[in-house]
């Protein structure tokens, strides 16, 4: 394998003569790629060309939009196995969830098309009010203009189609700046986009670090920023983007309750499952396991024999369970993590060892609330077990959290579940199941410091389209 990663700006691919990087693989240590940087010119025409083309793209009829979206599904779904074995090269994240993520970015860009038809206002009579008589308002969704789409490694595929997608359902132009890391497949996708009909000027694409990112979020000619990362990125976003739209979708420590009367086999299999796909490389993870003291003898050696069935290894292998993180630097942070548990006096039941980029999978047990792995996000292969007394206290210290994206609660009892859903500071809870589920089509998002707005075509193409009103004025 190799690709280049290259910025697509005005039209045109950007030649080879800027300033570029290896892309190795972060398990082999393989070179696969080269990416190549956007200079400030370069960003500075992406701005121009997007800001120019506003009009342009807005007045593309929505069933053009709809059908060029599902195009570029139909397409993806034909490239299915290529654009899987890219991220899986690219991230380290095994085949078997690279292909699950290209099926929910088929998914993705088909509720993208179907809601570029769905752009509907409202009527208001005016004769509600003694000043409004032979009066009628309607309302209508209009496009922002400039969407700067600025998209995390993790799920590189299909948070880029979440905000491109929404973003061209709605009659936007967008600038596209993916993380880093990902830049191959960014690439690849917006290659197949501009197959699918995409106009080349309805998108521009530039990579780069910080100051590319920044130098697009301070810039007026953009409407809305939407952002998946890191709250330091996103606190930084808030302080120089100035009078416009901010969309976040940050971070979490997201906590999974299991109750006394919970079925202990389903809960043990569902943490271990998804507490450690792309190597818990997930805003919502399973990370904090709180159980009740009654059932903590039982749920415990369920779990470790769970994960003890995990393979961890090459990505590319169809078995493989758990790969790399994104590189040995994010390896050796969950390693120091660890660390300072046990040093505080938690307990490592299973894992805890590093190869490379790799964490074994691992869970800690009864770690102390002030810890790194229970007070900040781990992003990595690691689950804390933490006994509770009674629901209140785990509800408590599920919500002491600088966090609030999403939280699981296992137990047969449904209205006491429904209760504590309604008690839960976040945005999301998911009754039997963990924390870590989400389908394409449901609004997505936190509260706290894990974000603004909500994801998913619907509710994004809403923050990325406006409100207009026409009144008119009727003979009397």
């Amino acid at each position: 394998m190799n690709l280049k990663a290259q910025p697509f700006i005005a039209g045109e691919w950007i030649s080879d003569d800027r300033e570029s990087l290896e892309i190795k693989n972060p398990f082999t240590q393989e070179i696969i790629g080269q990416q190549y940087l956007a200079t400030e010119e370069d960003v500075e025409r992406a701005l121009y060309a997007a800001y120019s083309s506003k009009k342009e793209i807005r007045d593309i009829p929505s069933v053009k939009r709809a059908k060029i979206l599902k195009k570029a599904s139909e397409l993806l779904e034909q490239n299915k196995e290529k654009f899987a074995r890219i991220i899986s090269s690219e991230l380290g994240k095994p085949l078997k969830n690279t292909l699950g993520e290209v099926d929910r970015s088929i998914e993705t860009l088909e509720l993208s098309a179907e809601e570029a038809k769905r752009l509907h206002g409202e009527t208001l009579p005016g004769d509600a009010s003694e000043r409004g008589l032979h009066t009628i308002a309607s309302t209508h969704r209009v496009p922002v203009g400039v969407v700067a789409a600025i998209t995390p490694f993790n799920a590189p595929l299909n948070l880029v189609c979440h905000k491109l997608g929404p973003a061209f359902a709605g009659g936007n132009t967008t600038i596209l700046k993916p993380a880093p890391q990902t830049t191959l497949i960014a690439t690849e996708l917006l290659k197949l986009l501009l197959e699918a009909g995409f106009p080349e000027n309805s998108v521009n694409m530039v990579l780069g670090g910080v100051d590319t990112g920044q130098q697009i979020v301070r810039d007026d000619r953009v409407n809305v920023i939407s952002f998946t990362g890191g709250t330091v990125a996103s606190r930084n976003i808030c302080e120089i983007a100035g009078i416009k739209k901010v969309l976040l979708e940050l971070g979490g420590n997201a906590a999974t309750i299991v109750h006394e009367d919970a079925n202990i086999a389903d809960a043990a299999q569902q943490c271990a499952k998804t507490g450690y796909s792309n190597s818990g490389q997930s805003c919502i993870s399973v990370q904090r396991i709180y159980v009740h003291k009654s059932v903590l003898d039982d749920f415990v050696p369920q779990l470790k024999q769970e994960v003890s069935k995990l393979k961890v290894g090459d990505p590319l292998l169809p078995d493989t369970d758990v790969g790399t993180l994104v590189d040995e630097k994010a390896a050796d942070r969950v390693i120091d993590w660890i660390g300072e548990a046990v040093s505080s006096g938690a307990e490592v039941l299973i894992g805890g060892e590093k190869k490379g980029a790799s964490v074994d999978p691992t869970v800690i047990v009864n770690p102390p609330k002030q810890s790194k792995v229970v007070c900040q996000e781990v992003f990595g292969p690691l689950v804390s077990v933490i006994p509770y007394e009674n629901l209140e206290e785990a509800v408590e210290e599920a919500n002491d959290s600088f966090f609030g994206l999403q939280t699981g609660i296992f137990t047969n009892q449904i209205d006491l579940a429904y209760k504590v859903a309604h008690e839960l500071e976040v945005g999301g809870v998911v009754i039997n199941g963990t924390s870590n589920f989400r389908l394409d089509h449901w609004p997505y998002g936190g509260v706290k410091d894990s974000g603004i707005g909500r994801e998913g075509p619907r509710y994004a193409i809403q923050d990325m389209t406006e409100s207009k009103m026409i009144v008119l004025k009727l003979p009397k």
